[in-house]
């Protein structure tokens, strides 16, 4: 593909990357996926909840607020915005059928009708109601069409009155996904386990749904949802013994597993489960093994990495974006991003991948739906909820240029590691060497803790790598694979073969609940090359022929006795650059803006607070949300951060005061 560049120079690239050592200044998202703003008349409020593509290429809009819109030559510079429905109680899904509207209310699936053809609809009718117990936390999303006209519908929990922090059902079915016959006759409850089911997600005919972190939810991540399946959160078993039905799990089954944490303190006031630090805990695939009907995610979103709030599943179609044609995309609210999805099927599972894709969205990304020019139309809210765009609500287009990124297209298992297929050629020589990878593999706690830090952290060595004829895929042989568990594979060394660019997102995310069976490769024919451990063992014998020759010479600036490097570091302030790499490693930035709040407060702000480091450094392992009212998403403790690095961050924000 030809490549258009920014300064006449990098023309002479394609000569020059066989003298290179170093790759060139990467493209961006933003260099192939552009950001465009929908115009909405002066005065509207698109707190977007719902989306949906007419057939004539007209876009139904549903808002937060009540309000439905139709959105004529939505892909102009000037559309032209025909308020459709209003007065309905926050919308946070829309569908089109037959002619017809269909949006879920709070308490009801509702078809809109313009039966007199004026633009406007006349009829509101309730296809089907739920009960509601008004409290604040009932959201319902939906409608999902399924390929038999029904419809899918899920509801969010509750909170505890007293427990505050404890999601539950107080009225039925709340906590589960329904399903709504096409006429609208009757109703059969399909699955449970859910805390906040935002995103729901048609793929091939089956149904799919992503979750957010909160309590018993260690994680984010996408699960396929087949009647009768229990995916995690405990609230909704309340309604097990209905007469309909599909699962006959008791939340006491699964409190004889995992202790709900249900205690009082010496006023007799409930306490808030927190997370503790080097506990015994187990995993949803360890209690799985005691209940079968627990669901495990296809994929896990790692939090505050793929996103915080993860919101609508929609599949990218043939023909559109270029390679990704046929993935996944799942948007997130908090970060005002979307993520890219692959999943594929391991002894008869979805398991797959999940990357980065695009962020830079005004407000938080809630809902997407296909134009029919190929662009993908971007619904967004953050009102009460917190999100990294600054603004409150949007309307936007992403929009493909036809060039072709570097990146990993898709991530497959394989019996002894995995396959990178990539969307351009790699540079073989960089893609040979095992130090251009890095894997290592964590889970989360299964608890009713708000979040989980990540656990059982290990690393997996790459012991062998194979570039296939093409360029186009490398097969790694990894050690230390881990049935389950999340598996980051990192690409950060390996290069394009032309221009020599890394790829735009070096990490993806493969949740491994399946190893599959087969081949595997013999070492022989495999490349051992490793670059940085030939470059440590010839410094080492550099070093040694050094430490010979000034063997009675006292080093300078010696550590004092006891004293270590990482403690001196962090015992100065650090800087921004030098503090930069942290706030990513440990998802930080994914909340937190120096300046401005975000879904968590500014840096700014926390320093006001005249904290020591070391009170900092506490707060970081056990947050106290009491201490931040005003903000709906709690931080989640984070004990794997080393002392040291903690102590950087905290040095850092205290400096801006």
């Amino acid at each position: 593909m030809k490549h258009i560049f920014k300064k006449a120079a990098m023309c002479l690239l394609p000569l020059m990357t066989q003298l290179s050592s170093s790759a060139q200044e990467t493209p961006k998202e933003e260099d192939y996926f552009r950001i465009l703003k929908v115009s909405a008349p002066e005065g509207t409020l698109l707190e977007v909840g719902g989306l949906t593509v007419l057939p004539n290429g007209d876009l139904g809009v549903a808002t937060r607020r009540g309000d439905i819109y139709i959105v004529e030559n939505p892909t102009s510079r000037r559309p032209h915005f025909r308020k459709f429905a209003s007065g309905l109680h926050e919308v946070l899904g829309l569908a089109y059928k037959n002619g017809d509207l269909y949006c879920a209310q709070r308490g009801e699936l509702t078809r809109l009708s313009d039966t007199n053809n004026d633009g406007k609809a006349d009829v509101y009718e309730t296809v089907y109601a739920w009960p509601l117990s008004g409290h604040y936390h009932e959201y319902s999303f939906g409608p999902k069409l399924a390929p038999d006209g029904s419809f899918f519908v899920s509801g969010n929990v509750a909170f505890g009155n007293e427990e505050w922090w404890r999601g539950e059902s107080r009225v039925p079915w709340r906590g589960w996904v329904m399903h709504i016959s096409a006429d609208g006759s009757h109703m059969e409850p399909w699955a449970t386990g859910m805390r906040s089911p935002c995103g729901l997600g048609m793929i091939d005919g089956e149904l799919f749904y992503s979750e957010n972190q909160g309590d018993w939810m260690g994680s984010g991540g996408v699960w396929q949802v087949r009647k009768g399946d229990f995916v995690g959160h405990p609230a909704g078993l309340r309604w097990s013994d209905m007469p309909n039905s599909p699962i006959k799990l008791k939340d006491e089954d699964l409190y004889k597993q995992v202790d709900q944490r249900r205690v009082r303190n010496g006023q007799g006031r409930m306490v808030k489960p927190e997370n503790v630090v080097d506990e015994k805990f187990k995993t949803l695939f360890e209690v799985k093994k005691a209940i079968p009907q627990i669901k495990l995610p296809a994929v896990w979103l790692p939090h505050g990495v793929l996103g915080i709030s993860n919101s609508e599943i929609l599949p990218i179609p043939e023909n559109t974006f270029g390679p990704f044609a046929g993935q996944l995309l799942v948007g997130d609210q908090g970060q005002s991003k979307i993520m890219r999805v692959v999943l594929e099927k391991v002894k008869g599972e979805f398991q797959g991948v999940a990357f980065d894709f695009r962020q830079g969205f005004q407000s938080g990304v809630l809902r997407m739906a296909w134009g029919n020019d190929g662009s993908l139309f971007v619904g967004e809210t953050n009102r009460g909820w917190g999100s990294a765009g600054d603004a409150n609500e949007g309307l936007q287009r992403l929009v493909w240029n036809n060039r072709i990124p570097f990146e990993m297209k898709t991530v497959k298992a394989m019996p002894d590691g995995f396959e990178i297929e990539f969307t351009l050629p790699v540079d073989p020589k960089s893609a040979s060497d095992l130090a251009a990878y890095s894997v290592e593999s964590f889970i989360y706690k299964y608890h009713p803790v708000y979040g989980s830090p990540t656990v059982n952290n290990e690393k997996c060595e790459v012991k062998g790598v194979k570039v296939s004829e093409d360029g186009t895929k490398v097969r790694l042989i990894v050690d230390n694979l881990r049935q389950y568990y999340i598996h980051n594979i990192s690409v950060e060394g390996v290069r394009e073969k032309d221009y020599f660019y890394s790829t735009v997102h070096p990490n993806a995310y493969y949740t491994l609940n399946n190893i599959p069976e087969g081949a595997k490769l013999a070492m022989t024919g495999v490349s051992t090359r490793n670059s940085v451990k030939e470059a440590e063992a010839a410094a080492a014998k550099t070093k040694a022929a050094e430490a010979a020759k000034a063997k009675s010479a006292p080093a300078k600036g010696a550590a004092k006795p006891g004293e270590t490097t990482a403690v001196k570091a962090a015992a100065k302030t650090a800087t921004y650059e030098e503090v930069k790499p942290l706030l990513a490693k440990y998802t930080c930035a994914a909340c937190h803006n120096a300046d401005k709040k975000q879904v968590g407060p500014a840096f700014k702000d926390i320093a006001r607070k005249k904290y020591t480091n070391d009170m900092i450094v506490k707060l970081i392992y056990n947050p106290n949300p009491e201490n931040w009212p005003g903000y709906a998403t709690e931080m989640p403790p984070m004990p794997q951060v080393p002392k040291a690095d903690a102590l950087r961050i905290a040095s850092w924000i205290n400096s801006l005061n």
